[in-house]
């Protein structure tokens, strides 16, 4: 009688011991995982991840971190500056322009007769940011277009081209886009391109890009008139 009373305890679903004996425990402690080992799946966000044991993780990350061995170069130090072919003394030599239309800094690339590469810091001390706009400073897209225009100069008021400083104008533009804002702390890099020069009318048709952060912010066709045409 005892042993079957046993064995019938043993066997019994409602028996709390054999539920406790049999089934597999499972531990109430939950043991954060190191932020090294947290597993990241596709299409959820990467600034917190939930666990299968219900503990949120905020997961830190910097772009680049797990391609490769970490860079200890400060990051001043990373970054190499642009290159000086022509510095602002230099443009100030060949552009009539000056304080506060002269939007051209520096000269990073030059090809004689057929191209320039130039940049413009736009900083908050631009003339133009105190009313365009005062809670949004935004560069305004005409003098995106208008600092284009004077690296075009550049390209054009040399001896290869043969224009005349005295005799430039800005004649016209065409398909122009703008893509992007350009704000405070931005540098504007512009690259004018001559497509087609007719001497004989003065006419030079060029094709320019601005680009802030290897992205195109805006785009277009200009026309200048060099002057050195046939009257």
């Amino acid at each position: 009688m005892a042993a079957s009373a046993l064995s019938g305890s043993l066997l019994s679903p409602s028996s709390p011991s054999s539920s406790s004996s049999l089934a597999p425990r499972r531990s109430t402690a939950l043991t954060p995982v190191p932020p090294a080992s947290v597993q990241l799946r596709p299409g959820l966000n990467a600034a917190s991840k939930t666990t299968a044991a219900g503990r949120r993780f905020a997961a830190r990350c910097s772009l680049g971190a797990a391609q490769g061995p970490k860079d200890d170069t400060p990051i001043e130090l990373r970054y190499a500056a642009f290159p000086t072919v022509m510095d602002i003394n230099q443009i100030r030599d060949i552009l009539p322009h000056r304080f506060p239309f002269l939007l051209v800094d520096r000269v990073i690339e030059y090809n004689p007769g057929v191209s320039a590469v130039a940049i413009k810091n736009v900083t908050i001390n631009d003339n133009f940011f105190p009313g365009h706009f005062p809670e949004r400073p935004i560069m305004p897209g005409v003098l995106m277009v208008e600092a284009m225009a004077q690296v075009g100069g550049l390209v054009m008021l040399q001896p290869e081209v043969g224009g005349s400083r005295e005799n430039f104008f800005f004649a016209g533009i065409d398909k122009v886009r703008f893509r992007k804002p350009v704000i405070a702390g931005d540098t504007l890099v512009m690259r004018m391109t001559l497509v087609k020069l007719q001497k004989r009318f003065g006419i030079a048709k060029m094709e320019g890009k601005a680009y802030v952060g290897g992205e195109v912010v805006c785009e277009g066709e200009f026309l200048m008139a060099t002057g050195t045409g046939s009257e």
